[in-house]
């Protein structure tokens, strides 16, 4: 009679885990899902600095903005990296260092621009535990829309109000000459008019300066040309405690493409030729040096390190995300 018994048994216990297993089921599908991103900002030391990565958002761009390559082989090396083949995702990113100092912000992002797709520097800087009102320092890489838009907010004002702009001084001079406007092709437009309305607010309140590149803007954080993607195109140098990094704004726009193969350039060089000329010559410096780089268009944090595969080709390696030490 037992064997009946423990049958009985088995299949109860059976039917009670079953249940059980219902019941778990039904409580994890109750959890609602999230259905927003983490906050886009990342830390980590320079030295004695403290450099925090804040993401804007990213763009979906048309790969023929890419010049120099047939498409066929742009959208094959697109493929190999896992992106998009008609549309390349183009993260971008602003950087925020603290020298104990100073609280200085390479970049601003797109602000209202470009819609939905940018503007959330000021979201991420808040989500650090920053508030806008303690950067004192702006420095620009260049004056490009994506860049430079969220200086300003839906007003017009300055954003940063207690923060002084700095930018190199032929890239102030192009964007904000209305000759050189009427002379540019009319896609450009749009650049201008965002250059000269970003501006106004730091103008009229005498925040807005212009510097020769090479020239310290707070100590150390300086400058080196890096001209091509527009006439005053600048990298922003961290440097603390015998720890470089190098912000190389918009050397490169797509690291599947143009790290590879550095004679990609992109349509909206000012000056393709010394644009490339530029890329290359940098790369290669930041290849030999093993210097920390990071990229406004990077996929984010943008950070990493730049290893050479032959001549005149290269390979992006990303940072690990690691504890802050």
């Amino acid at each position: 009679m037992s064997r009946p018994h423990g049958s009985f048994t088995h299949r109860l216990l059976g039917c009670l885990a079953a249940c059980l297993l219902c019941l778990t089921s039904l409580a994890h599908a109750e959890a609602p899902m999230a259905q927003t991103q983490v906050p886009g900002y990342y830390r980590m030391m320079v030295g004695q600095f403290e450099v925090t990565a804040l993401f804007d958002g990213a763009l979906q761009l048309d790969t023929k903005r890419l010049i120099n390559l047939r498409q066929s082989e742009i959208k094959k090396m697109l493929a190999r990296s896992y992106s998009g083949t008609e549309k390349m995702q183009t993260a971008v990113n602003a950087y925020l260092i603290n020298t104990g100092q100073h609280l200085v912000l390479v970049d601003a992002g797109g602000g209202s621009l470009y819609g939905a797709q940018l503007g959330h520097v000021l979201a991420n800087m808040k989500a650090a535990g920053v508030d806008p009102d303690q950067v004192d320092t702006i420095v620009l890489t260049h004056m490009h829309g994506d860049h430079i838009a969220g200086l300003i907010d839906s007003d017009n004002d300055a954003v940063f109000s207690n923060a002084t702009v700095f930018v190199e001084e032929n890239e102030s001079s192009y964007w904000l000459s209305e000759k050189n406007e009427a002379a540019s092709p009319a896609a450009w437009k749009r650049i201008f008019d965002a250059a000269k309305k970003t501006a106004a607010p730091y103008i009229k309140n005498g925040t807005w300066k212009t510097f020769s590149v090479g020239s310290p803007i707070v100590p150390g954080i300086s400058t080196i040309p890096a001209r091509g993607h527009t006439p005053g195109h600048t990298i922003v140098t961290v440097e603390s405690n015998g720890q470089r990094l190098l912000i190389i704004g918009d050397l490169v726009h797509n690291h599947a493409v143009q790290f590879t193969l550095p004679h990609v350039a992109f349509d909206f060089d000012v000056n393709p030729k010394q644009a490339v000329e530029t890329r290359r010559a940098v790369l290669k410096v930041l290849a030999k040096s093993k210097e920390l780089a990071a990229g406004s268009h990077l996929p984010f944090p943008g950070m990493g390190h730049v290893r050479a595969e032959g001549a005149n080709s290269y390979t992006w390696v990303p940072i690990e995300f690691s504890p802050l030490k």
